[in-house]
């Protein structure tokens, strides 16, 4: 019996395949036991030839798209590839995701234009503000403490002794002074005693009364030009601002056409050394100044020497901060007021004590002892924007009388000006500026 030989596919099944038939079609499928079966030749017969395809076969292959020469986006790409084709180059149509189902690389697009940037527009400069706008401002802790207690006391209530009472604690602790609270109590009281008197009423009066007391302390400092250096020496505890007040009186000087020359006879601080230089620096000031730990009294000799050498108008001395409760500090002060005279009798011709408001009654000794070591002339008071107790100034009025000369209220160059009493006793009051 002759070997049977397994059937051929022939060439076109073989480069096609039927699972590339997908897109078509189907035909019905011819059971096996229809299937004609090629004839095989018998052993020793004439050559093989190459058996052709089923005629069901080729039918079928006939509405089969050519993968190769046909591809159309509209046509769905095969999912598998003949075996024949596997490795062969094959690209994805365009616009179809590639067998797997994975991510297709974007289609670049075209750079946006870029835009032209628009600077913003700068902002309009800060107005500036009044010395009365400036004073109100940093007042405005001590005000309104007082402002408070008024209306708190005055609203709809008839003036008896327990509103005098209150009003008069109020009055002591925004720090006015026991002197200055029963006067002012006194003022509001006379003929209005068990009446009605609006909180606008009492502010006004207790203005009145502080501008009473603070009036003949309100002087400006004179400088004697024909005094020349006109020697200004700072003084005052740790902290209370000698430095930068310094600072800022050079830039008003400098402003009014005087030739100022500064001494930093802070000699304990390198900071306040190189501080002053900086103040020199910006106004436009010489600093005459000494190693760290130099001797104070020969700085100022050396300082008055080289001003009057100079022509200066104007020398400001700084000097240490020093409490008033060490008696070695006060003695080093002396010193430098006895070493000054040497050189001029009637130098130092302003001396200037720093006071700091927060400080409170704590001001009231520090004026005390200063007056015994360095013959202070004058006032000058700072940080009254940090404290409800600026109402120290009013009790210092009325206990020393000392000249108060200048004020601060802020860290700014305009944030130190000279006192005016009618303006600090209607911003303490809480009252509108005087027309």
């Amino acid at each position: 019996m002759a070997d049977t030989k397994p059937d051929k596919p022939g060439f076109l099944s073989r480069l096609f395949g039927r699972k590339a038939e997908a897109p078509a079609p189907a035909a019905p499928e011819t059971p096996p036991s229809e299937t004609p079966q090629p004839e095989m030749p018998q052993a020793g017969g004439s050559p093989e030839a190459m058996p052709s395809p089923p005629a069901n076969a080729a039918d079928d292959l006939i509405p089969a798209p050519s993968t190769v020469t046909q591809a159309s986006p509209d046509i769905p790409v095969e999912e598998k590839v003949a075996p024949e084709l596997a490795g062969a180059d094959l690209q994805p149509v365009e616009g179809r995701e590639p067998e797997g189902g994975g991510p297709t690389e974007p289609i670049p697009r075209p750079a946006p234009e870029p835009v032209p940037e628009v600077a913003p527009e700068p902002a309009p400069p800060a107005e500036k503000q009044s010395w009365w706008q400036r004073l109100t401002h940093g007042m405005r802790r001590t005000s309104s403490s007082l402002s408070e207690s008024v209306t708190g006391l005055f609203t709809k209530r008839k003036l008896d002794a327990a509103t005098l009472e209150e009003l008069e604690d109020a009055l002591v602790q925004a720090d006015l002074g026991v002197e200055t609270a029963l006067r002012i109590t006194e003022a509001i009281s006379a003929g209005r005693y068990d009446k009605e008197i609006s909180p606008q009423e009492v502010k006004t009066i207790l203005a009145g009364e502080v501008e009473k007391t603070l009036q003949p302390v309100a002087q400006a400092l004179a400088i004697d030009r024909s005094k020349k250096p006109f020697v200004i020496l700072m003084v005052g505890v740790n902290g209370a601002g000698k430095t930068t007040t310094i600072g800022k009186l050079s830039q008003k000087f400098r402003a009014q056409g005087l030739k100022v020359m500064l001494a930093a006879g802070d000699t304990f601080r390198a900071a306040a050394i190189e501080q002053l230089k900086v103040w020199g620096e910006r106004v436009g000031a010489p600093v005459i100044a000494r190693a760290q730990g130099s001797d104070a009294a020969g700085l100022a000799y050396d300082a008055l020497e080289a001003a009057r050498a100079e022509g200066s108008d104007v020398l400001l001395i700084d000097t240490a901060g020093r409490l008033q409760n060490k008696a070695g500090l006060m003695a080093e002060l002396e010193k430098i007021v006895r070493v000054i005279r040497k050189f001029d009798e009637n130098a130092p011709h302003a001396t200037l004590l720093v006071l700091d408001a927060t400080v409170g009654q704590n001001a009231v000794s520090q004026v005390e002892l200063f007056r015994k070591a360095a013959d202070v002339t004058g006032l000058v008071m700072t940080k009254l924007d940090g404290t409800a107790r600026g109402g120290i100034l009013v009790a210092l009025a009325a206990k020393f009388g000392l000249p108060v000369h200048f004020i601060g209220v802020g860290e700014g160059v305009d944030d130190l000006e000279p006192f005016a009493a009618k303006d600090f006793a209607r911003a303490i009051a809480g009252l509108d500026e005087a027309a």
